[in-house]
């Protein structure tokens, strides 16, 4: 058996059982040194484009899924996933479009006041991270998505979002978007410019940060 058979093998275990998906990097973390990773998910790509499981790209990563056209076969057998509200939805569309963000500024663009719960259920499901803290009077925290937004909405990167546009055909976006919502470049998220990194102690217990945007 050749090599890149044996790496095959290797990277269809690996993903199979991942809980997420795999970057090429991890992958080549837990193969022997100098495997051709990029070869074997290419071969795997190959072989399961026509199988009832089908390898995509997701969160920057690699994972196995269903094929599409029999997603129908899994309906009754599926654990109903938990839906967001419509003031979550909106919430998490508005983190989505202008990450990094802060309460004060998802209130602006929704025009109404945001209940603690919504964000906290956006963060419980692991949709939403806190991301740093505004370097403005009060530091005010702000908010991005996760890898596992992405993956929830099969998206590989932030700039395969839809427009707003699109968003409202899909009824995704039934709120009327303040200025300036467009889809955002993920190279915004790359430094912290403007921010200083969430701590220790606010990462370990979100449901206890707030917004403060009184002054001192």
């Amino acid at each position: 058996m050749s090599a890149l058979n044996d790496t095959v093998r290797q990277v269809e275990a690996l993903l199979f059982a991942a809980a997420g998906p795999l970057t090429e990097a991890d992958l080549a973390e837990r193969l022997p040194e100098g495997a051709d990773v990029a070869g074997a998910v290419a071969a795997l790509r190959s072989l399961y484009q026509d199988r009832g499981v089908v390898l995509e790209q997701a969160a920057g990563g690699w994972r196995f899924r269903t094929a599409e056209d029999l997603a129908w076969l899994m309906v009754d057998q599926r654990e109903e996933p938990r839906k967001l509200s419509r003031a979550a939805l909106e919430t998490l569309a508005i983190i989505a479009y202008h990450q990094p963000v802060t309460r004060a500024e998802i209130e602006s663009v929704r025009g109404v006041s945001l209940s603690r719960g919504t964000l906290d259920a956006l963060l419980e499901m692991g949709l939403v991270r806190l991301r740093g803290r505004r370097r403005t009077p009060g530091r005010p925290v702000t908010y991005a998505t996760t890898d596992q937004f992405l993956e929830h909405f099969g998206l590989n990167h932030l700039a395969d979002l839809p427009g707003a546009a699109e968003m409202k055909a899909a009824g995704l976006l039934e709120f009327a978007p303040g200025a300036g919502f467009e889809t955002p470049d993920p190279s915004r998220l790359l430094g912290l410019d403007d921010e200083d990194p969430i701590d220790d102690a606010d990462a370990e217990a979100p449901d206890f940060v707030e917004d403060f945007t009184g002054e001192g």
